[in-house]
């Protein structure tokens, strides 16, 4: 057996942290792995019905356009209104709610009279200007209801979650139309773990392209339904489904989920047209169709 050779007395001592003990993170100068970042709080989603969807962004409770009337409802007007289809979750089932979302104010399909009760007990409501000098409290909630002119932004936190959201621009129908639709806003949403943009009622238009070159929007909730009235021939005041699959390439957004498009007479375009008008390459694997009334995670 050939012994060992001599250790080498001029060989150079280890370097402190790098010898067999620092490598095993058993030596007495081993530094203890930090911990690891906490993930990002689920996000859930529960698909009411028409506009409405309830949002659960971490420890914060989201609802968008309350509309909670059973069905079927009629609503007089110069454009009347009528309700084919109930909710999916009825008011009485909801959670309490820290943020509502309203694009506007004036239509049954976005607030209608149980959802007007819902908005009472919100504890912030974010809207057009026009729409909270209408709803404003002069009670102990005063100040819960605020105004948002397009790209305007607003912090709220609630349950140890903080989101932030912008308003975002908007156009109820045609061009020439606003004085007979009134006011109508979006909404970008940024929480930790993603941005959602809500469009509210609107048709396709220029303004909608500053969206996606302000935000990478990982969900688009796009309202659709190509709304037409018997009064106003072919005017459409919301989008088609081919305008919605225009406005997710023009966004850029990942993920697209349709709103707006069943429920009501006023809502005529077939929901079939939907995954029709996402059905190719450049949109494949974007649309997401939501099951009324199951919560899902974003």
């Amino acid at each position: 057996m050939t012994p060992s050779a001599p250790a080498d007395a001029s060989a150079p001592e280890p370097e402190s942290g790098t010898g067999p003990e620092a490598e095993s993170g058993t030596g007495p100068e081993a530094v203890p792995a930090a911990d690891p970042a906490p993930a990002p709080a689920p996000a859930t989603v529960t698909y009411v019905g028409t506009a409405t969807v309830l949002l659960r962004l971490g420890g914060l409770t989201v609802l968008t356009d309350p509309a909670f009337d059973e069905a079927p409802a009629d609503y007089p007007g110069a454009r009347p209104l009528h309700r084919t289809t109930g909710p999916a979750l009825a008011a009485d089932r909801l959670p309490p709610v820290d943020l509502v979302l309203l694009s506007h104010d004036q239509h049954a399909d976005n607030l209608d009279h149980t959802g007007r009760e819902v908005l009472a007990r919100a504890a912030t409501v974010l809207t057009t200007p026009e729409a909270a000098e209408r709803l404003v409290d002069d009670g102990p909630t005063k100040g819960r209801i605020e105004g948002l002119a397009p790209w305007e932004s607003r912090e709220v936190t609630a349950g140890g979650t903080t989101v932030t959201v912008t308003a975002t621009p908007a156009r109820h129908g045609p061009e020439g139309t606003e004085h007979v639709t009134g006011p109508v806003t979006g909404f970008v949403v940024e929480y930790d773990g993603g941005t959602l943009y809500v469009s509210g009622d609107t048709v396709r238009h220029d303004a909608l392209a500053e969206i996606g070159a302000r935000f990478v929007i990982d969900t688009a909730f796009l309202h659709l339904g190509d709304a037409h009235f018997p009064t106003t021939g072919d005017r459409a005041f919301s989008m088609s489904a081919h305008e919605g699959a225009a406005l997710a390439r023009t966004l850029g957004a990942r993920t697209v989920i349709p709103l707006h498009f069943d429920s009501w007479h006023h809502l005529g375009e077939d929901p079939a047209r939907i995954p029709e008008a996402f059905d190719t390459p450049d949109l494949a694997g974007r649309l997401r169709l939501l099951p009324p009334g199951v919560a899902e995670t974003l």
